[in-house]
C-alpha cells in the first residue's frame, strides 16, 4: 500500500504552514476563513428572512 502523500499526513497545523499560498501564516488563513463562514452565514439568514417575509 503506498504511504499517504506529505499534504495529508500533517499533524498540526504549524506543518501546513510552509504550504499556504502568497505567504500567509496560519493565523491570518483562520482569521480570513472565520471571516468568510461568518459573514455568508449572516447573508444567508438575511436572504431567508427577506424571502420570508416577502412570501407573507
Amino acid at each position: 500500500m503506498p504511504s499517504p502523500s506529505p499534504v495529508l499526513a500533517l499533524s498540526t497545523a504549524s506543518d501546513a504552514a510552509a504550504g499556504l499560498p502568497f505567504g500567509l501564516d496560519i493565523s491570518t488563513l483562520q482569521t480570513y476563513v472565520l471571516l468568510y463562514l461568518g459573514l455568508s452565514s449572516l447573508v444567508f439568514v438575511v436572504v431567508w428572512v427577506v424571502g420570508y417575509v416577502r412570501s407573507r
